[in-house]
């Protein structure tokens, strides 16, 4: 079974928004105006943090403030080395495969010329976002003199639930669904999750400005996702549109999903003795399952796409 549709949809539900947005992308696109502020970002504070403490999810227990202040800062250089894998891992492993599924025709009626172009042009910011947060990485590796880190930072949360339901899949449709449903979920929520460190001034002002720009390119990419994802769903058959509107919620969950395996890595790393108690007390708070809990932008599509009295999604309000 290919992924094709039971009867034709209408051509394009946002075709006014696309060109808009393809038009402006020459002077919008942060690879084509900022290109020197990422190359070169300012000096560095060493008495600045790396990543938000507020981010932290055991930031305030008590073994966790117990400890020196080189092992709170070395957790905290190591977070902001994970959070720039877990956007590197979301972009190069589910977005930009995505992006050629789109562009390759994978997926039916997404093959208009400003959506095309539009794919595109989404295609390179995320390839230039990775290079982006790999140049950050490498900065606050030099420059905290770190020389040796966990092994690996795992796959993050979001690609990890991905991974799972797609080896469950038994078709290749629906595999491909999966990965477009991540996609425009990420895209579309995505501003969110770098708002979180794009705003911080307790932080070194070049990691607070990646995010800055990274979230600028994106404030396009949400919308080029939910018109493609409209425009995709009329033209598909009653089953495939039920894989996406069942997964759905599994999809905004794991976007927005505090990454505890990670942590308990990170804290292992840094030597703390009770790493799995400081997890585990941290896990048990309430509403701590969720890093991010602003899903505005995705609750809007839903309502567009007009299963909203179909998704069974129980978000707490943002915070």
């Amino acid at each position: 079974m290919t992924i094709t549709s039971d009867a034709p949809g209408p051509a394009g539900s946002g075709p006014d928004t696309l060109r808009r947005l393809v038009a402006a992308w020459p002077r919008r696109a942060t690879i084509r105006t900022d290109l020197d502020k990422v190359t070169d970002p300012g000096p560095y504070d060493p008495a600045l943090m790396d990543y938000p403490v507020s981010l932290l999810p055991f930031a305030g227990h008590p073994s966790y403030l117990a400890a020196s202040d080189e092992q709170r800062l070395q957790v905290n250089t190591l977070a902001w080395l994970a959070y720039n894998e877990r956007v590197i891992a979301a972009e190069e492993h589910v977005a930009n495969p995505t992006f050629e599924k789109l562009s390759h025709g994978v997926f039916p009626g997404a093959d208009g010329v400003d959506a095309r172009e539009a794919i595109q042009q989404s295609h390179i910011d995320e390839v230039w976002h990775t290079y982006m947060h790999m140049l950050a990485m490498q900065r606050s590796r030099e420059a905290r003199r770190v020389t040796a880190e966990p092994n690996d930072y795992l796959h993050p949360v979001t690609n990890r639930r991905l991974y799972r339901l797609a080896d469950e899949a038994s078709e290749q449709w629906e595999r491909d669904l999966l990965y477009l449903l991540w996609t425009v979920v990420g895209e579309v929520s995505i501003n969110a999750f770098l708002d979180l460190v794009a705003g911080d001034r307790t932080i070194q002002p070049g990691h607070a400005l990646i995010a800055r720009l990274h979230a600028r390119d994106e404030a396009a990419h949400g919308p080029i996702l939910a018109e493609v994802m409209k425009d995709v769903f009329v033209h598909l058959n009653a089953a495939q549109r039920e894989v996406l509107v069942r997964r759905l919620p599994e999809a905004v969950t794991a976007f927005g999903a505090e990454d505890y395996e990670l942590w308990l890595r990170i804290l292992d790393f840094a030597g703390f003795a009770d790493a799995r108690a400081i997890v585990e007390d941290s896990r048990a708070l309430p509403g701590a399952e969720l890093m991010l809990t602003d899903f505005a932008p995705i609750q809007r599509l839903i309502r567009e796409l007009g299963v909203d009295d179909r998704v069974d999604l129980d978000l707490p309000a943002p915070s």
